[in-house]
């Protein structure tokens, strides 16, 4: 994986969240995002690159998850991640429901994120 793009308002959830992907060696960048507007702009930037993976929380302030799921999915193929993973403390069934429902959401997990967690869904999801 070249990047890993960690979208979540909670600066302490980024950091652990960076360190446990670093840890693992799976990617060579990791970049982190406080506010989703700010993802959805470097997205859409034309000297980005594609991420191969994207964590998502969903309640944020301004933008939450689902906003930008909604404006994620107008995105270029050629600008979208293929995998996104909403990376919550919700336990609200809804919302697990709801985040399986987008065609690019392939898994909703709680945090934190564990380094077993996260090598099991990199097995999961490399072809």
């Amino acid at each position: 994986m070249d990047l890993i793009l960690l979208i979540d308002d909670d600066k302490d959830d980024n950091f652990l969240h960076t360190r446990t992907i670093k840890k693992s060696d799976i990617t060579k960048e990791v970049a982190s995002f406080l506010d989703a507007e700010d993802a959805l702009a470097y997205l859409k930037s034309a000297e980005t690159k594609k991420p191969d993976l994207i964590f998502l929380d969903i309640n944020m302030p301004k933008m939450n998850g689902w906003d930008f799921l909604n404006e994620y999915t107008k995105l270029p193929d050629d600008k979208k991640g293929s995998i996104v993973v909403m990376l919550t403390t919700s336990v609200n069934p809804d919302d697990k429901h709801k985040a399986l429902s987008f065609q690019n959401v392939v898994s909703y997990t709680n945090k934190p994120l564990t380094q077993m967690e996260l090598l099991d869904l990199i097995k999961k999801v490399r072809p």
